[in-house]
C-alpha cells in the first residue's frame, strides 16, 4: 500500500500541514511516555508498553500533521513512515521500530503476553523514536 491507496481507501486525508495540531501531538507524546516511565516503576509492565506505543504514534501523529496529512487509520501511519524510508529521510530502525511497539502493545493488549523485559525494550524505542522525530521536526521536515 503507498500513500495515494491510502488516501484512495480513505486511510489518510491530504491537508495543510498543521504546526498547531502537531505541537498538541508532541506534548500527548511526551505525556504518554512520562506515564510509561511511572508505569514501569509500578511495574505495571502491560500498561508501560500501551503507553509506549500512544507515545511513538502520537510522534508519528506530529510528523503527519507537518506533512500534511491527517490518519484515519493506524496503518496510514506505517504507510507513510514507509514513504520517508523510501525517500531517504527516515531510517529503517525507526520505521521497524514502530512495527516492533504496535506488535508488543497488541501483544500486551489481546495476548497478555507482556514482561519487564519487554516493557524496558518498549521505553528505549520510544524514548529513541520521540528524538529522532523531533529531529525530522525541526530539520528535514519544513
Amino acid at each position: 500500500m503507498d500513500i495515494n491507496s491510502c488516501i484512495e481507501k480513505g486511510f489518510l486525508i491530504k491537508a495543510e500541514p498543521d504546526f498547531q495540531l502537531s505541537d498538541k501531538e508532541i506534548k500527548e507524546a511526551k505525556y504518554d511516555l512520562k506515564s510509561a516511565e511511572k508505569a514501569f516503576e509500578d511495574e505495571d509492565y502491560k500498561w508501560c508498553i500501551v503507553k509506549c506505543y500512544y507515545s511513538i504514534f502520537h510522534s508519528a501523529k506530529a510528523l503527519l500533521f507537518r506533512l500534511g496529512y491527517i490518519e484515519k487509520k493506524h496503518i496510514a501511519v506505517v504507510v507513510v513512515l514507509e514513504d520517508l524510508n523510501k525517500k531517504g529521510k527516515l531510517e529503517s530502525k525507526y520505521l521497524n521500530d514502530y512495527k516492533a511497539a504496535f506488535s508488543l502493545r497488541e501483544d500486551a493488549d489481546y495476548g497478555y503476553t507482556y514482561s519487564k523485559e519487554t516493557a524496558q525494550y518498549d521505553l528505549e524505542i520510544a524514548e529513541e523514536f520521540s528524538k529522532r522525530i523531533g529531529k525530522l521536526l525541526k530539520g528535514v521536515i519544513r
